[in-house]
């Protein structure tokens, strides 16, 4: 009888019970309408700082202090109270909402204590991005908007060449993979590719998430695969094989770029857009800046681009689940274990539900969904027996 990709998957799906795919379904429209909640946060928390005048009375006391200084400490004090304003909405959309679902062991606690640490770097790191974007409004007029783009492309790709070094290690402690045939395989499969060994990393991500997770970081020297110890613990040998495909492939294909190029050309959109929206809301919101040069007006200003980027959010999943599609071929091509991509995959069913509306897919989705994914492995499995995987290139 022949291979049917179509009843494979429905078995793969089906096989995760129907309690846990409600469970999933129920987990996934939650985290949904969460994306609505808290732009409807940000926009009271605009409105309490606004009628404050928060930043107004920052820039006012500042007065005689250096532009930069006073630029600067403005928006690190907007920053931080409006981080303070938003800590209950934190709390319960990062951490009792994934705790409510099994999703997360971590103690409050330390949940807290890592969102300090947090808050301190996106103080500091924001801050310093935003007091450029309005130098460049100073410098450059009213096309800073195309000049605050190129310099969004340079201050991305100096956060992703800096974060795996001095940043990801201040939340969670990378280590190679220890002895066993677990290193075994990866480290041969990372040889076929030129991935040097010192740049595969088990991490302990089980300390923020019981997610079934790994991921790629960095750019250039600083590029790195980190494999989840959740991932590690759950998955069996060929699984982890698999995964391990996947993660390879967004490195060897330069996902990471592409996203630079992309999000470049979204910040530019963002950006114009944001210079023509700002007077409107400005007025509408009582701000007594309407002028976007004037760091005064920043919390209008952050509003309108929290506004514009959940608007972009399909196109940005779109952005990803092209990656993720390409990372699962790429996998395929290179250790031929559709099964075992298909077992790892239906893992993550349960915080993300594998049976979404197309629609739903398509707005909400930052990977393919599950069922398709796993259908897309059957489907290979189908046209590609087992044996002797293919060789791996750059260009599956």
């Amino acid at each position: 009888m022949a291979f049917n990709p179509e009843a494979a998957t429905r078995a793969y799906i089906d096989g995760l019970g129907a309690e846990a795919l409600a469970k999933a379904a129920a987990y996934t429209a939650s985290t949904e309408w969460m994306i609505l909640g808290g732009l409807i946060v940000t926009l009271v928390i605009t409105v309490i700082l606004v009628r404050l005048k928060l930043t107004d009375r920052i820039w006012a006391r500042l007065e005689k202090r250096g532009w930069a200084l006073r630029t600067f400490l403005t928006i690190a004090g907007f920053s931080l109270a409006s981080t303070l304003l938003s800590l209950p909405w934190t709390i319960y959309a990062d951490w009792w909402h994934e705790r409510s679902f099994g999703l997360t062991s971590q103690p409050l606690g330390d949940f807290l204590s890592q969102g300090a640490i947090a808050m301190t770097i996106g103080t500091v790191m924001g801050s310093l991005f935003l007091l450029g974007v309005y130098a460049l409004m100073r410098r450059t007029g009213r096309r800073w908007w195309l000049w605050s783009a190129g310099f969004a492309a340079i201050a991305v790709s100096a956060a992703l060449l800096l974060t795996p070094s001095f940043i990801e290690p201040l939340f969670n402690e990378y280590k190679p993979i220890p002895q066993g045939p677990v290193r075994d395989a990866v480290l041969e499969m990372a040889k076929q590719v030129d991935i040097p060994e010192d740049r595969i990393f088990i991490y302990d991500g089980s300390r923020q998430s019981n997610n079934f997770t790994a991921n790629v970081s960095g750019v250039g020297s600083a590029a790195r695969i980190a494999i989840s110890d959740v991932a590690l613990k759950q998955a069996s040998l060929d699984e982890v094989r698999a995964v391990t495909g996947h993660e390879i492939g967004h490195y060897v294909l330069g996902h990471i770029w592409r996203s630079v190029g992309v999000l470049s050309v979204l910040a530019l959109l963002l950006f114009f857009l944001a210079d023509r929206l700002h007077p409107r809301l400005a007025r509408a919101l009582g701000s007594p800046t309407t002028e976007i040069s004037d760091p005064s007006g920043l919390p209008v200003l952050m509003l309108v681009l929290s506004i514009l980027g959940t608007l972009a959010l399909p196109v940005t999943n779109s952005l990803t689940r092209i990656g993720e599609s390409e990372a699962d071929a790429y996998s395929l091509q290179m250790v031929n274990l559709p099964d075992a991509l298909a077992g790892a995959l239906v893992k993550t069913a349960e915080y993300r539900y594998p049976r979404p509306h197309p629609l739903q897919e398509m707005l909400f989705y930052t990977h393919p969904s599950v069922e398709r994914r796993v259908r897309r492995a059957m489907e290979w499995k189908a046209k590609h027996p087992a044996g002797k995987p293919p060789a791996a290139s750059a260009n599956p």
